[in-house]
């Protein structure tokens, strides 16, 4: 057997097809064409003076719905609301005429008022019978309860909002911190200067010590200079904030200066912060299976400043979430304190992580992401005063093995990062320019969580199955936790797999099961309107990209399935099975029209992920 290739069982198995081939190279060169690649005759690549950027991900197709699809609020309850009072409101003010455009309902059942008796996207909803009367009046269920907490936290107030545009803000705190983080590093800078220069010193003096010339005198002058550098150290370490082995305390704490930290990461299953892809709907399917830890997007600091609902809407966490942290990127260490301030006093989070591995070319050049790796006195100032913020709230950073495949650096940066007052560390076994090629380096992992002293260290990369985990935890004994990021993607019960010990190979009918669970929680999320329903449709396409990777054990001559290996063209043991098993993004979308209708005119799409690796 080749490695790399997941061998199906032979009854399985499904020849190639010539045509089939055919037509898909004709659609490659399309695209090409589209993309700027001449093709010359015989299949040929032909460049054009200016190559086609790779990896860009240009050009994807973005469906945006019509006017019709927003309706004003002042009708959504439908008619005999009350009038608009805005005078130049966009919205549409014609109930019957966008009743007629909206179309027929997509099913009898509106699962956000059979959950919470109350439909907030009223007429405009696309399941709208369900909960509208003759009179076309949106109704409310005698047990729905008004004051009942909200199911969801977390997000940007209008308060907030113009508050952070308007730079009212009270920035001072982070300001005091950052200062004091930079007295901590230059006084550390000083002493390892004094160090490597009393060094050099005491080299020369033992050389000129062996010398037969050497008299009282001298040895009486050197030690009046050991005794004047003891004292300048000293000095200078009383100037520099006090430490207790790695945080700042002698800024107070505030509400929290007695409280212990709220998040234990030892012997946890943790879910990696996945941008698209690890959204509020997916976490809820993660949570359910068992993941212990759960963390939002990577929210870039700067849009978080400027109020971007669109960025904040990224720390949104749901109700199910117990232990829930929130994800940062930035290249500003002002920045990105500031950020972790405003989240520390105005959401409900467990910790704050620091990306220093997102290898994202957009990212990285600004200085951001993987960049903060060879940034370390950028990377200091940050570490040291996000983590004297709180004594509760844990600061904690997830990095790669290194920028370059040959020169890995996180043995060295990981017991610095627990110095300057990291909660915890999650080290993926790959450097920025491997991607998701190779295969992690678990035993470089086990390597760097050796170096930490009391600072939990959480190892990712290929975990796929209870039987790469119990491998990969054996290779790391140091480790204290696993994060999974594609194996939860490929198959979301990994966690359950993991907890009850043994493999859980699920039928067509029971996948199709999370698929129908992950869009009603996208419906209840983003709203059951068109608007919301093409948003949910747009990230479970995104999702599928990664969910058809999936083999069942039934037709595997030799499971486990490996994260890297691909496997042979094969056909499922039924039709549902088969359709989700295939790679072709026109039949992800045959997949959602069952789930949520029938797509719009003029409806394309292209996975925004397209990973170098399998």
């Amino acid at each position: 057997m080749e490695p790399g290739i997941c061998y199906i069982k032979p009854e399985y198995l499904v020849s190639e097809i010539n045509e089939a081939a055919n037509t898909e190279n004709n659609e490659t060169n399309k695209r090409k064409r589209e993309d700027g690649e001449e093709i010359e005759a015989g299949g040929k690549k032909k460049w054009d003076k200016k190559e086609r950027k790779r990896g860009q991900n240009k050009n994807r197709p973005v469906f945006k719905d019509e006017r019709y699809s927003h309706l004003c609020h002042s009708l959504i309850d439908g008619t005999g609301g009350q009038p608009c009072s805005l005078p130049n409101c966009r919205y549409v003010h014609d109930l019957d005429s966008f009743l007629a455009a909206k179309g027929e309902d997509l099913g009898p059942e509106c699962y956000v008022y059979t959950t919470k008796g109350y439909c907030a996207r009223g007429v405009s909803c696309r399941f709208a019978k369900a909960h509208t009367n003759e009179l076309g009046r949106n109704l409310k269920r005698e047990d729905y309860d008004e004051k009942a907490p909200p199911t969801t936290c977390n997000g940007v107030s209008s308060e907030l909002q113009v508050r952070l545009r308007k730079h009212e803000y009270d920035f001072s705190r982070s300001k005091e911190l950052i200062k004091l983080a930079e007295k901590l590093r230059d006084a550390r800078k000083q002493n390892e200067q004094k160090e490597k220069n009393g060094k050099q010193e005491q080299s020369v003096e033992t050389v000129n010590s062996s010398s037969e010339t050497i008299n009282s005198s001298s040895t009486d002058n050197k030690d009046k200079l050991e005794k004047e550098k003891q004292e300048e150290v000293k000095e200078a370490s009383s100037q520099a904030p006090t430490l207790t082995g790695c945080a700042i305390v002698d800024f107070p704490t505030g509400r929290d200066a007695d409280q212990k930290p709220a998040v234990d990461f030892r012997e946890k299953l943790v879910l990696s912060p996945l941008t698209t892809l690890g959204n509020l709907p997916f976490r809820r399917i993660c949570k359910e299976f068992g993941a212990d830890i759960t963390c939002g997007e990577m929210a870039c600091a700067q849009p978080l400043l400027k109020g971007m609902g669109q960025e904040w809407a990224l720390t949104k966490r749901h109700q199910s979430e117990d232990v829930f942290g929130v994800q940062l990127c930035g290249n500003n260490p002002n920045m990105i304190n500031q950020a972790a301030q405003v989240i520390y006093e105005t959401a409900q989070v467990d910790f704050i992580d620091l990306n220093i591995g997102c290898p994202i070319d957009l990212i990285y050049q600004q200085g951001g992401g993987s960049a903060l790796m060879r940034r370390t006195n950028i990377l200091e100032l940050t570490v040291r005063s996000c983590a004297a913020l709180s004594n509760r709230l844990p600061f904690t950073v997830k990095m790669r093995t290194g920028i370059y495949a040959d020169k890995s650096v996180a043995h060295e940066l990981l017991p610095l990062v627990e110095e300057w007052g990291a909660s915890a560390v999650t080290l993926h076994g790959r450097s920025r320019e491997q991607r998701y090629t190779k295969h992690a380096n678990w035993i470089y992992i086990e390597e760097c969580a050796a170096k930490a002293k009391r600072m939990p260290v959480i190892g990712n990369g290929d975990i796929l199955s209870y039987e790469d985990y119990v491998e990969r935890r054996s290779l790391a004994p140091h480790v204290s936790s696993v994060m999974i990021g594609r194996g939860a993607l490929i198959k979301p019960w990994i966690f359950q797999e993991i907890k009850e010990k043994q493999a859980w190979s699920p039928s067509s009918g029971q996948r199709y099961e999370i698929l129908q669970k992950f869009c009603n929680y996208g419906l209840e999320h983003w709203g059951s309107d068109t608007k919301g329903v093409e948003t949910t449709r747009r990230f479970l396409l995104e999702w599928q990209s990664f969910l058809y990777r999936y083999i069942p054990e039934a037709l595997q001559t030799a499971p486990p399935q490996k994260i890297n290996a691909r496997p042979q063209k094969y056909r499922g043991r039924d039709e549902m099975e088969t359709l989700m098993s295939s790679g072709n993004a026109a039949d992800w979308v045959k997949l959602s029209e069952s789930l949520l209708g029938r797509v719009p005119d003029g409806f394309s799409f292209v996975p925004k992920h397209k990973a170098n690796a399998f």
